[in-house]
């Protein structure tokens, strides 16, 4: 066999190698974060609605609204919250008044009361 052929097949060898364990990396990732959320359907929130809580703000999203909003977390319960004036980035540490959950409890909306 010529040396051309058989260095094809190792690199088509290789490629078939990393786009299996591609395929297997995303499908384990997807499984991790569907774990995830079934054990946040089952346990209880930890922050109470009319309650203010201070947290840091990990990015900013249009969630449902359209509007910014910022994404934080208490106790890995995911708060998104309003009313973030502009000068407020990711990172910063602000305090925000639950109003209300989600269908399923797994997250909650909150309105901006002042960086912490």
């Amino acid at each position: 066999m010529e040396p051309i052929w058989l260095a094809a097949g190792g690199a088509a060898l290789a490629v078939g190698l990393v786009l299996a364990f591609a395929v297997n990396r995303r499908t384990s990732d997807s499984n991790a974060s569907k774990r995830a959320h079934e054990a946040a359907q089952e346990r209880e929130p930890p922050v109470e609605l009319g309650e203010t809580y201070e947290f840091g703000i990990s990015e900013f999203t249009d969630h449902h609204s359209g509007d910014r909003v910022a994404v934080g977390k208490v106790e890995g319960f995911v708060l998104f919250t309003e009313d973030v004036p502009s000068s407020v980035s990711a990172g910063d540490v602000i305090r925000a008044k639950v109003l209300s959950f989600n269908r399923d409890h797994t997250s909650a909306d909150a309105r901006f009361v002042e960086r912490a």
